[in-house]
Order: structure tokens, then C-alpha cells, then sequence
């Protein structure tokens, strides 16, 4: 396996020379409906649905019914124009360009009533020379064509063939032939989010103007000698040349903390130019490593890179770098048929926790950089390291991947084609073509990006035949699939960036469907690659029903958002579980009563008379059923890690579907709609600790495993204890000897039969007693120790002595801080503590209460009061549901 090595930079702003001026064109536009009936202002970045929502003339999107109630809007032809003037001589610039970062989508564009182009695809950026018909005074207009009639357009042109799915299920409320469209792929809906496909400029807009010659992007690639054990860095800069003569001039580039700095001659003919330079750095440097979250740090350097050219022209750049490998290993496995698959990260196995990333709204120019940070630390503060940025969503915006660099967060970066089968007519390649290259680099610069992704399910549901196609018509989309992601994507990825691997689908059988001609007959098979496992049907709590896979890139369970959360975007007639609300917010097919099955089998459903708390309890115990189904399974998934059973195991990678919602209804996210924690985040805190002890049984044994993340070892030993559901002292406490917890290994710490062990604890049963258990270690590496786990005995539809509890709070602060100080009277299982719309997290919440106090800490997002805490204070734990 070859070591793939990344240096890397982060770029930031250019210095301002005499030799070019910029003018941003964002801010105010104006925007018309495709008849002029309508016009109104808006802003850029932006959308028609944002601007019409700012005027007040529709209601929040997101109000009940209203994404259907506002699909007129979607399928309207708009227009955005800006008057304004350049505010320098423009007849003194040799060369004047206009560049659209992003705009969403299908645009045809004038400037002063003259055509200079046209859009098609949301991720591509698109520069248009307009030094001929740019003046002092001018106006600008953008004509969109409703996205969801372009891609009906160009899907009734595709005659030769289907290509399908033509429309998405009817439960999702969706649009149809979005695969013909190069626009995120979910604002056609999905079975977690609403249908808005939406129109407008999204991202940043201005006017270049320049003489002589113009570094129009600088991008880079790491280089490791294997001889002599140094990194080198080549850097690509692309520069347009308009003097009618050669450029000669010197590239100084310098990394002083790295004791580096290099000069370089070079001369440019006029035209488009690469300039590509190699430089190594300083041997006798001591060079620090960017480590994901919980490994290490996330060090960088400052760099600069100053073009000193003819005529006094001067460009510099100054920019972050960082330094770390990355290897994905897909190996042979003793006593396994298959291969692993896992990544190395500056040569140590990482075993990746984390979850799957979808857009944070329908609306992206509500997506602030606040926003982002809030939801990113979320996913650190829950011990995550990894994120998947998910195929049918955008290419995020440059702030995410800053913050993922910043904390620590490995992406695993899916290209943007999900769930579907795509054209392959020239100008659709042509698109997609310009569209990687662009993300590529402009995002190869990132440390935190540790894989390329060519696309969400697609070898699955090629070869899983989702779309009912006849077997003599499938090599007609076997070819199809080949051309676009191997022929071009990954030709492209293997081209620009050499130092991160690229990995065609998820799930995939990797190395084994590379072999198969780059589709497997089986993609889920747990013997290669990664695989997406989801089961509504089987308990949870039964981890046999889980693969034994060597990663888990998707998996996952219901559940609805909290009260507080749905009360923005509902009315009273729609607070229960059977409103027709409850109904049209639910976009995966039968999935409310998936849910209640589920809670069926281990809880019991509520049965009171008031309607409105029926349906907040049965919103609660919707995330409980989810907290503790990800928590089973993925406890399983980290404890498999060192062993193999029947071939199987190795397991090196547990990303759950999902952390982030887009809007407010039921889904798979652990964290809501703003970004308010779910019961399964609380939970994930703890799964995902690097110091783990994992419980389960197997025919009337009780193991416990430990799980370390560590990268040393360290000596251990386990707390066991027994609790009677109708008592808060222990009914009987044993630790065991010390040993040695192996870093980086899952190791079997404790057995016994659940029979002896009950009669070793006198008056217990099954269903009148539960289990509970914690590591105590001497490392200074684990001195925060782990989380303290359980072992239900029975299901909690059967427990034997459990009273409902009386859970008092009392609040009191402590510098930003709230100390929440708990006192119960009886045992008390999932206590939630909950304070509406203030925002904030708990340091734990839906955790189990076996002892008569505890003390919880509050931490506020916003400012907040010891007054307003108390009054939006409430407290729920599984008796208060019966």
C-alpha cells in the first residue's frame, strides 16, 4: 500500500496590488417573477424564497404545510439584476472578468442587455470576460429557468434511454428527475427533508479587473521522499497574462517556523499559464503533525508565497499549512476471507466515530459561519472525529472545512450524485468535469479531508436493482456508471490530488469491487469495504441482527424532535402523533408506526387521557427507542474492532445517519433543527468516549468488553454493580483485579452468567434488577475515566418494583455556567431535563438515575438567566409517560 502523504494550505486572502482591482457585487439586487407581477428586493448571497420570506410576503417556509403550499415559487422563471457602477477608470484595465462562485442553478446572463453566458450546474464556479462590454454604468441581469422544469426538459430530451428514478417515492412530496439536474440533489426532497428547489445567487459574486497578469487560483499537492524522509510540497498557480509580452519576475515562498524559504525564477508567455514549483522543506525542521480530535493536535504553519513580477507587480498570498498522511488499508485478514478496510492517519489505525452530514438548511444563505461552528463543536463535544459530508447534498462552503481543519474532524467528502443513475450525454460530463475540478481545488488544501467519495448508493442500487431494470438492458447503465465515476471523476481525482485515496461508492466492496470491474455483484458484502445497514423491523436490542462489517458508514433510527422545537412550525390542531401534520412531516415511508414498533418492544406506549401530553410523551420515547438503538449498535461496531467471529470483524468505522437536521420533523439526526441535542447525542457523548466498557449478553452470559481509542496502553479494572428497580443503594458492588487495557484494541474484561450473578447479589430477578458498570484506570491519558454504562436485564415493559420518580431541580450559577443540583426519589430510568428554546446543552441528559442526587451542568449557547432557566425547566423520566 502505497503511503499517501498531504502538506497543506489554507488559504487566505490576497494582499491588494496596484495591478488588479476587485468590486464585489454582493448585497442588494432586485428580483422579478417570470410575468414582472412581482418585484421585490433581495439579497446576495441568496434565494427567491429568502427574499420573499424577508418582505414578509410568504410565511416561513417551514410553517406546517407550506412547502407545498409555496411550490409555485420553485416553478416560477425569476430574474435577478443589480445596477451599479465601477468605481475606477475602467478603460485603463487591460482585462475585466465577471465570476459567479456559485449560482443555483439554470441562468442565462446579460450585461447591458448583451448575452456573456449561461449556468447550469450549482458547484461549478464561472468566470465570463466582459472587457468589451463592461462600462462605467451598468446593469447586470441573471434570467433562471425553474430548476424543476429544466430537469423535466432535459430528462424528456434523454430519449434513447430512462434513466432512472423518475420521481422520488410519494411519501417523500417530491419533485421529480433531479439527477438531471447539477443541483444538491435532496432540495428536490428526500426522506428527511422538504422539497425547495431553490433559485438565486448562493454564493459570492464580484467584477476582476487587471493588467499585465492576474494569479487567477494557486493550489498545491504533498510530496514524501521515502529516500530521504523529507516532505516536499509542489504548488500549482494558474495565472492569465494579458501583456502582449513575457512576464519574467521571482517566487519567493516561506515557512519560518519551518526554517524554509525559497526563491525561484520564472517567465510567463502570455496567454492561460501553470507555473508549478517544488519545495522542500527544511530537514532540520522539526515538523508537528495535524492529528484528528482526541489524538492530538491540529498544528499549523504560516506560509506565505510572494510573486515578484515585471513591471512592479507584486501578488502575495498568505496561507496555513499542516501536515499528515493518510492510508487506506485494504489488506488481507488472518482467518477472513475479505480484506480490511480502515485509515491510517499519520501511520496510526484510526478508528473513525462519527456520523453523516447533510445541508443545514433549504435555504444555505441562512447557514451562518455561528451556525456551522455550533454544530461542528456539537459533534466534538460527543467524541465524534469523523463526518461524512453526504453525496446528495452541496460541496460545503469554505467555513465548514476551515472549522473541520480547526477541530480536529476527519471528512469523509462524498461527491454530489446520490441514490440515482445519472446521464452520460457529453455536456453532462463536460459539467461534471469542470465541477470536480473545481472542488477539488478548491478543497484539496484541507487536512481534514481524508477520502474522496465518488457517490451515495449508487453501485448499490445498481446492482441491488432499485430501479426494476430488465438484466439485457443493465450493461447500458453498467457502462454508464463506469464512464462517469471511473472514466472521469476518479481519472480527475487521481490527476489533481495524489494524496488522499478516492473510493467510488458507499457502501462498496473497495478493493473487491475494483476487481469486479468497479461494480460488485453484492455491495454489502461485510467482508470488504464499507456497508449501510438499516433494519425498522428486528429489535435493537438484539445485536445479532447488526453485521459484523470492516466499516459502517450508514446506520440508523428514528426519531421526532422535541416539542419546543415542532411548536415554531405548528398549530395546536397538528399536536399529535396522527395529525395530518404528523403525517406530511414524516417523508420516510411508514416511518411513525416503524417508530412505535420499536418502542413497542421494550417500552410501553402511553395510554393518558390528555391528548397533548400523549403526544409529547410519545415524542419522547421516540428518542429514547433511538438513543438506545444507535447505542446497542454502535457499541457493537466499536467492540468488534480487534476480533474475528465466522471471517468477520476488523470492524474499523461507525458514522451513524444522522447528525444534522434540515428542518423540523422526524429523521434520523441527533441533533434538531438549530442545532438543539437530541437524547442520541447525549448518548453518543458516551458510546463514542475513547475509554469504553461495553455490556451485552449471549446466552445467559454477561460480557463486558473494553474499548480503548488510547494510544497507549494503560492498566484498568471494572466496576460492577447490581441495582433493584425499587431502591437507590446498590444491591451489590465487585471490581475486579487490574489489567492491561491494550491502546487501540477491544478486549473481553468480564463474564459471568447473569443467573450467578443475581444469585450472588440475593433478592434479584431479571425484570426487578439492572446492571451497571465503569473502567477505572491510572492514565493520565483517560484521567476524565469513562462513562459509567448499563445493562438492561429485561425489557423496561417488564421491571418489577420500578415507582415513578419525583425528580426536583435546583438551579444556581456559577460564572456561565448553570449547576442543575437533582434529587430523586426513586430509581429512574431515560431522565431528560429539558428547557425548551434556550439554548444550550447539558453536560448529560435521558441518563439513568440509580442514585439519590446528581449534578448536571447547563451550558448556554446564548445569555440566559437563572430566572428564564427555571421557568422553561421541565423534567421527564420513562414512569411520567405511564
Amino acid at each position: 500500500m502505497r503511503l499517501r502523504l498531504l502538506l497543506l494550505l489554507a488559504l487566505c486572502g490576497a494582499v491588494p496590488t496596484a495591478a488588479a482591482r476587485s468590486l464585489s457585487l454582493r448585497g442588494s439586487w432586485r428580483i422579478r417573477s417570470g410575468n414582472g407581477s412581482l418585484e421585490l428586493p433581495g439579497k446576495v448571497p441568496g434565494c427567491v424564497h429568502s427574499a420573499l420570506f424577508q418582505r414578509g410576503l410568504i410565511q416561513d417556509p417551514y410553517y406546517r404545510f407550506n412547502d407545498l403550499k409555496y411550490r409555485w415559487i420553485s416553478l416560477d422563471n425569476w430574474t435577478y439584476s443589480k445596477q451599479f457602477k465601477i468605481p475606477f477608470n475602467i478603460s485603463k484595465w487591460q482585462k475585466v472578468n465577471l465570476i459567479f462562485e456559485g449560482v443555483d442553478t439554470v441562468a442565462k446572463i446579460l450585461l447591458n442587455s448583451v448575452p456573456i453566458g449561461k449556468t447550469d450546474n450549482m458547484f461549478k464556479r464561472y468566470s465570463f470576460d466582459i472587457t468589451t462590454v463592461v462600462r462605467s454604468v451598468n446593469s447586470l441581469e441573471l434570467r433562471f429557468q425553474s430548476p424543476v422544469l429544466y430537469a423535466a426538459e432535459q430528462s424528456k430530451a434523454h430519449t434513447s434511454y430512462r434513466v432512472p428514478p423518475a420521481c422520488p417515492p410519494p411519501a417523500q412530496k417530491g419533485q421529480c428527475h433531479v439527477n438531471f439536474i447539477r443541483k444538491e440533489q435532496s432540495s428536490f426532497s428526500w426522506d428527511w427533508g422538504p422539497s425547495f428547489p431553490t433559485q438565486g445567487i448562493w454564493k459570492d459574486v464580484r467584477i476582476e479587473a487587471y493588467n499585465i497578469c492576474h494569479l487567477n487560483f494557486f493550489t498545491f499537492s504533498p510530496m514524501y521522499d521515502n529516500h530521504t524522509q523529507g516532505w516536499n510540497l509542489e504548488i500549482e498557480s494558474s495565472f492569465d497574462v494579458v501583456s502582449p509580452k513575457p512576464i519574467s519576475g521571482q517566487v519567493i515562498v516561506a515557512i519560518p517556523k519551518l526554517q524554509t524559504q525559497q526563491t525561484y525564477s520564472l517567465e510567463l508567455q502570455p496567454g492561460e499559464r501553470i507555473v508549478e514549483l517544488f519545495v522542500k522543506i527544511n530537514k532540520n525542521a522539526t515538523v508537528e503533525t495535524w492529528w484528528p480530535h482526541g489524538h492530538g493536535n491540529q498544528t499549523g504553519y504560516n506560509m506565505t508565497i510572494l510573486f515578484k513580477l515585471d513591471g512592479g507587480l507584486s501578488i502575495e498570498k498568505s496561507a496555513k499549512v499542516y501536515f499528515r498522511t493518510v492510508e487506506l488499508i485494504e489488506e488481507s485478514i488472518e482467518g477472513s476471507q475479505g480484506l480490511s478496510f480502515y485509515f491510517k492517519i499519520n501511520g496510526l489505525p484510526i478508528f473513525l466515530k462519527g456520523s453523516n452530514w447533510i445541508p443545514a438548511d433549504s435555504f444555505q444563505d441562512r447557514v451562518t459561519s455561528d451556525l456551522l461552528r455550533l454544530l461542528l463543536q456539537s459533534a466534538v463535544d460527543a467524541n465524534m472525529n469523523t463526518l461524512r459530508v453526504w453525496g446528495g447534498g452541496i460541496y460545503e462552503q469554505d467555513e465548514f472545512y476551515g472549522l473541520c481543519d480547526e477541530l480536529g474532524i476527519m471528512v469523509w467528502q462524498d461527491f454530489m450524485f446520490a441514490c440515482a443513475l445519472y446521464p452520460t450525454d457529453q455536456g453532462f460530463l463536460d459539467s461534471v468535469r469542470a465541477e470536480v475540478t473545481h472542488q477539488i481545488r478548491r478543497l484539496k488544501s484541507h487536512p481534514s479531508i481524508i477520502v474522496w467519495g465518488g457517490n451515495n448508493e449508487n453501485e448499490a442500487a445498481l446492482m441491488m436493482n432499485w430501479f426494476k431494470i430488465n438484466a439485457s438492458e443493465l450493461h447500458t447503465y453498467v457502462s454508464d456508471y463506469v464512464v462517469l465515476y471511473v472514466k472521469n471523476i476518479r481519472q480527475i481525482v487521481l490527476a489533481r490530488d495524489k494524496t488522499r485515496p478516492f473510493i467510488i461508492s458507499s457502501p462498496t466492496n473497495g478493493a473487491k469491487s475494483v476487481e469486479e470491474g468497479w461494480l460488485s455483484a453484492n455491495p454489502y458484502d461485510e467482508n470488504f469495504g464499507d456497508v449501510h445497514f438499516y433494519d425498522y423491523t428486528n429489535d435493537c436490542w438484539n445485536w445479532k441482527n447488526f453485521p459484523k462489517a470492516r466499516f459502517v458508514s450508514e446506520y440508523g433510527y428514528q426519531s421526532w424532535p422535541s416539542f419546543s422545537t415542532l411548536e415554531k412550525v405548528s398549530s395546536k390542531k397538528d399536536w399529535s402523533y396522527s395529525s395530518k401534520f404528523s403525517l406530511h412531516r414524516q417523508h420516510h415511508a411508514d416511518g411513525n408506526n416503524e417508530m412505535l414498533l420499536q418502542i413497542g418492544f421494550h417500552f410501553k406506549l402511553p395510554e393518558g387521557t390528555d391528548p397533548l401530553q400523549t403526544f409529547k410523551d410519545t415524542i419522547y420515547l421516540t428518542q429514547v427507542m433511538q438513543a438506545q438503538c444507535v447505542k446497542i449498535e454502535t457499541e457493537f461496531y466499536r467492540r468488534s474492532r480487534s476480533e474475528i467471529v465466522d471471517g468477520k470483524g476488523h470492524t474499523m468505522g461507525a458514522l451513524y445517519w444522522q447528525l444534522n437536521d434540515i428542518w423540523q420533523a422526524p429523521s434520523w439526526a441527533s441533533l434538531e433543527y438549530g442545532g438543539k441535542w437530541k437524547m442520541l447525542h447525549y448518548f453518543a457523548r458516551h458510546f463514542f468516549a475513547p475509554l469504553l466498557p461495553v455490556g451485552f449478553e449471549d446466552q445467559d452470559v454477561l460480557f463486558i468488553y473494553g474499548v480503548s481509542d488510547l494510544h497507549s496502553d494503560c492498566k484498568a479494572a471494572v466496576t460492577v454493580r447490581v441495582h433493584t428497580w425499587s431502591s437507590l443503594e446498590p444491591l451489590c458492588s465487585a471490581e475486579t483485579q487490574h489489567f492491561v487495557m491494550e491502546a487501540g484494541r477491544a478486549v473481553l474484561l468480564y463474564k459471568e452468567l447473569v443467573p450467578v450473578l443475581l444469585a450472588r447479589c440475593g433478592n434479584c430477578t431479571r425484570q426487578s434488577c439492572v446492571v451497571s458498570f465503569y473502567l477505572s484506570t491510572d492514565s493520565q491519558e483517560s484521567q476524565l475515566g469513562s462513562p459509567t454504562n448499563h445493562h438492561f436485564l429485561s425489557s423496561l415493559n417488564e421491571t418489577v418494583g420500578l415507582q415513578k420518580a419525583h425528580i426536583t431541580a435546583i438551579i444556581s450559577q456559577q460564572g456561565d455556567t448553570f449547576v442543575f443540583d437533582l434529587e430523586t426519589s426513586a430509581v429512574a430510568p431515560f431522565v431528560w431535563l429539558d428547557v425548551g428554546s434556550v439554548p444550550g446543552r447539558f453536560s448529560d441528559n435521558g441518563f439513568l438515575m440509580t442514585e439519590k442526587t446528581r449534578t448536571i451542568l447547563f451550558y448556554p449557547w446564548k445569555p440566559t438567566s437563572k430566572s428564564e432557566l427555571e421557568q422553561a425547566f421541565h423534567v421527564t423520566s420513562l414512569t411520567d409517560t405511564y
